[in-house]
């Protein structure tokens, strides 16, 4: 990846290539509990390099409004959410969820002039969706699997990761890793342990690679040995242009992730997991909570991981001597994020030597500088339809004659109606 492509991937401000070409999709901006009560404190929000203010009117409305008043940019974080808007506490004006000014008490005929930008919210899957593209371009709400599924059944957490989101999301691509920085922790971790899958992904970590490019992104086969005279098939997905579905292991919960720019220097990692089939049990629940499996524990109020770069992680290299944690680093979540964020800020794309497990990450980087180009040249993005998102990652053992894109879009693409396939 040259210079170029690699500055067009990585900055996701406003007005920037690959930023104009993210806000035509929906954005998780929130947990829905962040703004539990009408009227309730207002929040903080950064996304894409914007800084931005959200809040629940008194109807229950989610506004995501700019963070700073028309008049003489005063914070709105200081404001009252009252009476169906924010009223900025330097000279009182106020604003409503649309970003429309509806009081400006010392001039009152001033109002219609003075409103601010404001991006239309939806809550689904727990989440808190913004658009903030064209609004003439509003695509259909988000249909990933664990968005349309009752919150019994789907667990969701976000934590900060300081690092570009494009290095952060490739983890996530990458199913090739698993062999390695996560092979001692899957026979003991909660969401892991008791699969199958565990002695194919340790004894084989030579991973060969088929790619299907489709309409909602990349369908990637990962093949490891299996049982004689089988092959034993991970089928990732990626769905443009940041989700993520991971291969289930045994009985185990799905899995996703969802990597959002913050700015071009961190990323909000989502990271869900839920099951198409029952509620989550309360012991599914509680390792969850704990920040087990695909989570992890953060620090008390807020989404920054425990174990961060200030405190390397953690890193226990007694346990990695005794081969209890491959990297010295434990939780699968901060096993990959420390490796990602050792990469510096942004990644030095040009410095990297690529192998041929690389393959799903060069297709993705390709497929999103594409679209950033045809954008440009009055193109439609990809995978705007949110139906073409009605698709599950799987875990399958095929014989070694069977193709397994075959497979897939037998069992796989827009179904789940289906069993899940784990193994």
């Amino acid at each position: 990846m040259n210079r170029e492509m690699s500055e067009t991937l990585v900055r996701t401000g406003p007005g920037t290539p690959m930023g104009n070409l993210m806000r035509r999709y929906w954005v998780p901006i929130l947990h829905g509990y962040e703004l539990a009560e009408p009227d309730g404190p207002q929040l903080r929000v950064q996304i894409l390099g914007e800084r931005l203010l959200a809040f629940r009117d008194t109807r229950g409305r989610i506004g995501l409004i700019d963070e700073f008043c028309s008049h003489r940019g005063a914070s709105l974080y200081f404001g009252r959410n009252e009476e169906c808007g924010i009223r900025c506490s330097y000279h009182g004006l106020k604003f409503d969820v649309d970003g429309n000014c509806i009081d400006v008490p010392s001039a009152p005929q001033v109002a219609p002039k003075m409103g601010i930008k404001a991006y239309p919210c939806i809550e689904r899957g727990g989440v808190v969706w913004a658009y903030m593209g064209p609004p003439d371009k509003r695509p259909a709400p988000p249909e990933v699997e664990w968005c349309l599924l009752p919150a019994e059944q789907v667990f969701v957490s976000r934590r900060l990761q300081e690092c570009n989101y494009l290095q952060a999301m490739e983890g996530g691509i990458d199913t090739s890793h698993v062999s390695f920085v996560h092979r001692y922790e899957v026979d003991a971790d909660p969401m892991h342990k008791g699969s199958a899958a565990n002695r194919y992904i340790k004894a084989d970590g030579n991973v060969v690679f088929d790619i299907e490019q489709t309409p909602f992104g990349l369908t990637m086969f990962g093949r490891r040995n299996g049982d004689p005279g089988t092959y034993y098939w991970r089928i990732t997905q990626w769905l443009f242009p940041w989700f993520t579905l991971i291969p289930p292991f045994g009985e185990h919960p799905l899995g996703g992730h969802v990597w959002v720019p913050i700015d071009d220097h961190n990323c909000w990692a989502w990271s869900i997991n839920f099951r198409p089939d029952r509620a989550l049990s309360a012991q599914e629940r509680g390792a969850m909570e704990q920040g087990m499996g695909i989570h992890a524990p953060c620090e008390p109020g807020g989404f920054r991981p425990l174990a961060n770069r200030d405190n390397d992680y953690l890193i226990d290299r007694k346990a990695q001597r005794e081969r209890r944690a491959y990297s010295g680093v434990f939780g699968f979540a901060m096993q990959d994020a420390s490796l990602q964020e050792s990469m510096g800020p942004i990644q030095n794309h040009e410095a990297e030597k690529l192998l041929p497990t690389d393959k799903g990450i060069v297709m993705a980087r390709r497929m999103l500088y594409d679209a950033v180009l045809n954008l440009q040249n009055g193109v439609e993005p990809p995978a705007l339809d949110a139906s073409a998102q009605r698709v599950r990652a799987a875990g399958v053992l095929l014989d070694r004659a069977r193709k397994p894109a075959d497979w897939a879009n037998e069992h796989l693409a827009n179904r789940l109606d289906v069993p899940v396939y784990s193994i």
